[in-house]
């Protein structure tokens, strides 16, 4: 699974700074609004092509750890 996450690239210089795939400027969140909105890991390889499955798994795995950590203060 860690090599999934080498997948995820973080360069200031580009987005932002925000999570991209594999140095290129299609953020993770551009994935994950893709899978939002309906659209199958297919869908949206058809949409990109530059994406790989791996690309998608690495995205939802990137959001996933992000996401899980305690809330504390609520």
């Amino acid at each position: 699974m860690s090599t999934l996450l080498e997948r995820i690239t973080i360069n200031p210089r580009q987005c932002g700074g925000r999570p991209c795939i594999r140095g290129m400027r299609i953020r993770v969140s551009d994935v994950l609004d893709l899978f939002a909105v309906g659209l199958s890991a297919e869908d949206i390889l058809e949409e990109m092509p530059d994406l790989e499955a791996d690309d998608l798994k690495a995205s939802l795995l990137y959001a996933s750890r992000k996401l899980n950590h305690p809330v504390l203060g609520t």
